[in-house]
């Protein structure tokens, strides 16, 4: 077997010089990127850190009630968030929601429209799901080190390797959500002499909402599961704990951050949980 050991493929190589040469060439769209991208975040963080944590945790409440319409999800997310503070991880659950919320509104940008024209083009899809399947099963630790290359150490970094791993969920469910719109539907639409676009908008994008919600979800809880790798490459929230308790050895502090992780994972999903009715 040593001549097929010794006429390794050089799959790493390739990889190392289509690196060396997107960074060569596009390092004026990563710096914009990075630039765009960390407005967002501080944005983010301005909002979620400048209030009081009490205002902060009331708009989620009535976030949640206003979603849901039910007063007992809206008091568990009060009681959740209290106890967040009372563990005295405030800051450090801001910084991971800002995370999270930034990934959710790149990854949803991006993918539900790419979700909507693969519905609609079969043989797009097709084409696309092997790089979906390899996105979503490449390990996240291999998109820290593209994601260090590009764009350095911090939170930027982070988001993109949070986005590279999650944005696969709500282009699947996007698409499962617009290619399941009973075709009934859409024949009486058209049948009312309704555009391609008006029957986007009044008929798949209402019938697809529940599966665009859910992906909305699966992005959540993906990015949140992201939080730890994430802290690897400077990012701030509660992986920076959690890295910590494991280089220390500090069961305590670990099974504070993890609970507390937990806890924002049960709180953001109660609150954004959607189901179809009918």
């Amino acid at each position: 077997m040593n001549w097929l050991t010794d006429n390794k493929i050089p799959v790493g190589d390739w990889a190392a010089g289509v690196f060396d040469w997107l960074q060569d060439n596009f390092f004026v769209v990563f710096d914009a990127m990075s630039i765009a991208l960390e407005a967002l975040i501080e944005g983010i963080l301005w909002v979620l850190q400048s209030p009081h944590p009490l205002i902060v945790i009331a708009v989620f409440a009535g976030l949640t009630y206003a979603l849901q319409r039910r007063w007992q999800l809206a008091a568990g997310v009060i009681l959740g968030f209290l106890f967040i503070v009372n563990q005295g991880y405030w800051e450090e659950t801001t910084e991971s929601l800002t995370l999270v919320l930034s990934a959710c509104v790149v990854c949803m940008g991006v993918g539900v429209p790419i979700g909507i024209a693969a519905a609609h083009r079969p043989r797009l899809y097709a084409a696309m799901r092997p790089v979906l399947d390899l996105m979503q099963t490449l390990p996240a630790f291999v998109y820290l080190i593209p994601a260090i290359v590009f764009f350095g150490i911090g939170m930027v970094p982070g988001l993109i390797a949070t986005v590279i791993f999650v944005v696969p969920a709500p282009i699947r469910l996007t698409h499962l959500g617009i290619s399941s719109t009973p075709t009934a539907l859409m024949e009486a639409a058209q049948a009312f002499g309704a555009t391609p676009r008006q029957a986007l908008w009044k008929v798949e994008l209402p019938y697809a909402l529940p599966q665009i919600m859910a992906g909305l979800n699966q992005t959540i809880m993906l990015s949140l599961s992201m939080v730890v790798i994430a802290a690897l490459v400077g990012a701030d929230g509660l992986g920076v704990p959690v890295v910590r308790a494991l280089n220390s050895v500090n069961t305590s502090l670990g099974f504070e951050s993890g609970f507390v992780i937990v806890v924002v994972a049960i709180l953001l999903d109660r609150m954004l949980r959607m189901e179809r009715k009918g």
